[in-house]
């Protein structure tokens, strides 16, 4: 929902650039983040991923609820690319004042038969282009000192996986680099934080066999699995406002998986 004070100044519309935004959880956030008359809703969200289409049907869908979205197309592992895009995101919406470095990708295999092009793929998407995209969109933060960043993590970084060498190491990167700049920033008003995503229902997860699923459901303290919703809702809360004093954590959202 938009600013307000008591004063009868104008609401002021906050302005969230989200990437990875085409589907699964990054599609969730851009959803909540833009859904009018909800707390930590009613922002103007720029959608960012590789293809513009599905970005043009999701900004329709925000559209219809009576959201405001805008599409800026580019592959995160393009540097220049990327800091582009959130450039005209500025330009075009005025301002930019939160940011979910959601978009990721998975090469997974076992650390002896790892090729180098592997892991430079996934870190290249998955940690060099949040610090591309932070860098970025702090500059812009600064300027209203107001700013929330949110990088979305994953329980492979907190406790590794067998099989996700890359992944778990960029996803434990984003802790690291989400610290250093809560440290650097905060006396900005801007904060940084990590959700961790647990084992969530998407299209990824979907065509696991049904004895997988049981077996990871059994390991679950809540009995579920998560939903896309449920990242959603953490990211509206350590995006808003009220979460100023929160700063610099990693937010596990795993219905009690990993928990020591």
């Amino acid at each position: 929902m938009a600013d307000s004070t008591q004063t009868g100044t104008p609401a002021i519309q906050r302005v969230a650039f989200v990437t990875g935004a085409s589907r699964g959880i990054g599609r969730a956030i851009a959803l909540r983040l833009a859904r009018p008359g909800v707390v930590g809703g009613g922002r103007a969200v720029a959608l960012c991923a590789r293809s513009a289409g599905p970005l043009e049907e999701l900004k329709r869908e925000i559209e219809s609820m009576g959201g405001t979205a805008a599409v800026f197309a580019c592959d995160v592992s393009d540097a220049k690319a990327l800091a582009g895009a959130i450039d005209a995101c500025v330009a075009q919406m005025g301002r930019l004042d939160i940011l979910v470095n959601n978009a990721g990708i998975t090469k997974d295999g076992l650390v002896l038969r790892m090729s180098d092009e592997d892991w430079d793929a996934v870190l290249d998407t998955n940690l060099k282009s949040a610090f591309v995209a932070c860098r970025a969109a702090a500059r812009a933060m600064m300027k209203n000192r107001f700013g929330r960043i949110v990088n979305i993590g994953s329980t492979s970084g907190v406790v590794g996986n067998a099989g996700q060498a890359n992944y778990a190491a960029a996803k434990a990167g984003l802790s690291g680099l989400t610290k250093s700049i809560a440290r650097e920033l905060g006396g900005k008003g801007i904060t940084a934080n990590v959700v961790a995503p647990g084992f969530i229902q998407t299209d990824m997860t979907e065509h696991l066999p049904a004895d997988v699923k049981e077996k990871v459901t059994g390991m679950i303290a809540v009995g579920r699995l998560g939903t896309v919703e449920d990242i959603a809702e953490a990211v509206a809360y350590v995006s808003g406002e009220q979460s100023g004093f929160l700063t610099g954590q990693t937010i596990v959202v795993d219905g009690g998986m990993t928990m020591a």
